[in-house]
């Protein structure tokens, strides 16, 4: 086995996914930024660095997919939060479409 070829393979999968992901959980909530990325890892068990993460949602705000707003905190710095807009909730659902459509057709091959 090929472990190089693999943890590539892996790694562009993560990377062709994660907008998918973004938006599912923003689906049915709102987050801030550590947050976001702390539920991420519970739910997929993928790790998201900010470094990564921002930049992500700027171009998803652009898309018009995301909204975001500053909350201020009682103490601390205000924090950003994400929430997904209409235009977003559509696409997610054109996506997940998709994601079904492929993952059926994986399975089928797989097997």
């Amino acid at each position: 086995m090929n472990k190089i070829f693999v943890e590539k393979w892996k790694s562009q999968v993560k990377k062709g996914t994660l907008t998918f992901i973004v938006l599912n959980v923003l689906r049915n909530n709102e987050f801030y930024g550590y947050e976001f990325i702390e539920e991420v890892k519970k739910l997929t068990k993928i790790e998201i660095a900010e470094g990564t993460f921002y930049p992500l949602m700027n171009r998803l705000k652009k898309e018009d997919l995301v909204t975001s707003k500053w909350v201020e905190q009682e103490s601390g710095i205000p924090r950003k939060y994400f929430t997904l807009t209409e235009t977003g909730k559509n696409t997610l659902k054109k996506m997940q479409n998709y994601w079904e459509d492929l993952a059926s057709s994986i399975k089928k091959i797989s097997e």
